[in-house]
C-alpha cells in the first residue's frame, strides 16, 4: 500500500530533525515474531468490525476443526 503525501504539509524549520545519529529498533525483531498481521478483505471486515471478533470467530474455526466429526452448520 502506498501512502499519498500532502504537498501542502511542510515541517516547520525549527523541526529540522537530524537522524544522523538514530539507531535500528532493538526491539523490532522480537515484535514481529509475536504479532502477525493480516488484511481482511472490505466484504470480510463489515462482518468482524473489532480485532477481537476476528479472533473469536477464528478460534471458533479452530476448535471445530480439531473434532473428529465436526458439527457443519446449514446456512
Amino acid at each position: 500500500m502506498q501512502i499519498k503525501l500532502d504537498e501542502n504539509d511542510d515541517l516547520l524549520l525549527e523541526y529540522d530533525l537530524d537522524f544522523s545519529r538514530s539507531k535500528p529498533n532493538r526491539f523490532a525483531e522480537k515484535y514481529k515474531k509475536i504479532v502477525r498481521r493480516v488484511g481482511l478483505a472490505p466484504d470480510v471486515a463489515e462482518e468482524f468490525p473489532t480485532e477481537e471478533s476476528v479472533n473469536d470467530a477464528l478460534r471458533d474455526y479452530v476448535r471445530i476443526r480439531r473434532q473428529k466429526n465436526p458439527e457443519v452448520p446449514v446456512r
